[in-house]
């Protein structure tokens, strides 16, 4: 039974946990800074239902990332009813910051600053390098008229690899983790990588290839969906290497592609497709990743998982 004073006398006493001192403690958890610019979410391709629900589940990763994040997401295509347009999107996000300042001015808030700086960070919804698209999304923000800065693509990074790895493991394609001692019947025995974008984009996809390889111990090629006969070709180089079971595995979050082509690609090269990243929860926090570095407050790089 306790006292007034604490518990009752032989009963042990619960103490307050001390900070754990020097370089190893704990770090305190980040939040938004007040007043920093919006992560707006440049998604390319025709707007759907789909592609807006993978774009929430993007932005809501980030936001759970970063409590107090102001998170939005701007369609390169959009209609401005029920798709927002990128463009809009931005000046929307400049037109509050105006406002916020204004009424904090009319009620007289000491010491407020006139907001100078960026509106908004935009972050291109793409794996890989696009040209083309990204062309489209830098036009949009000088369309906007909005200070605001753009990021690069999302990769090539480790977390890409891993994601890679779950969508073939989902798809059969692969195991999903090298140390079980069990074997999945139809695992690949050579990938290949497909992205848009032309030679820069297989480039890259190629870096993310070699993390890859090295997680399933398989090889891996990196091709260009957007080049006709690539994808045979590549095909046939790692065919005529001993692979005989191949696997194509989309380097593309999605919207950026129509899955009409991905589905006549796997088909021409006589291979089965694993799903596109998506949502993976990777994709998120490489968003956010990019946001953080841009505003120069992120205390560490999004690491990938060790290759098991």
């Amino acid at each position: 039974m306790s006292s007034p004073t604490g518990p009752a006398s032989g009963l042990p006493v619960r103490m307050p946990r001390p900070r754990q001192p020097g370089r190893h403690r704990r770090p305190e958890p980040l939040v938004a800074p007040e007043g920093a610019p919006a992560l707006v979410l440049a998604v390319p391709g025709a707007p759907s239902t789909a592609t807006r629900g993978l774009a929430e589940e993007v932005v809501s990763i980030a936001r759970s990332e970063l409590p107090g994040l102001d998170a939005r997401i701007g369609y390169l295509d959009g209609d401005d009813a029920e798709f927002p347009a990128l463009r809009s999107v931005l000046a929307h996000a400049a037109e509050e910051r105006t406002a916020r300042y204004e009424q904090a001015v009319a009620a007289g808030v000491e010491g407020i600053k006139e907001p100078d700086g960026p509106v908004a960070v935009v972050v291109p919804l793409l794996a890989g390098p696009d040209s083309s698209l990204l062309r489209q999304i830098r036009q949009s923000v000088m369309d906007s008229r909005v200070a605001a800065d753009l990021t690069d693509v999302l990769g090539p990074h480790p977390l890409l690899a891993e994601a890679l790895h779950v969508r073939l493991s989902e798809a059969g394609l692969a195991r999903a983790d090298r140390a079980r001692l069990f074997t999945v019947a139809t695992a690949a025995d050579g990938i290949i990588l497909a992205s848009v974008g032309g030679d820069e984009a297989v480039q890259a996809a190629g870096i993310t290839g070699m993390l890859l390889a090295a997680r399933l111990a398989v090889p891996v090629m990196a091709a260009a969906l957007d080049q006709e006969g690539a994808i045979s070709s590549v095909a046939e180089q790692l065919r005529s290497s001993g692979s005989q079971q191949l696997a194509l595995a989309p380097y593309l979050i999605g919207p950026e592609i129509d899955p009409g082509l991905l589905a006549a690609a796997a088909e021409e090269a006589g291979c089965a497709t694993a799903e596109a990243l998506g949502a993976y929860p990777a994709i998120g926090k490489l968003a956010l990743a990019k946001y953080t570095t841009a505003l120069g407050i992120a205390p560490q790089q999004a690491q990938g998982t060790p290759v098991r």
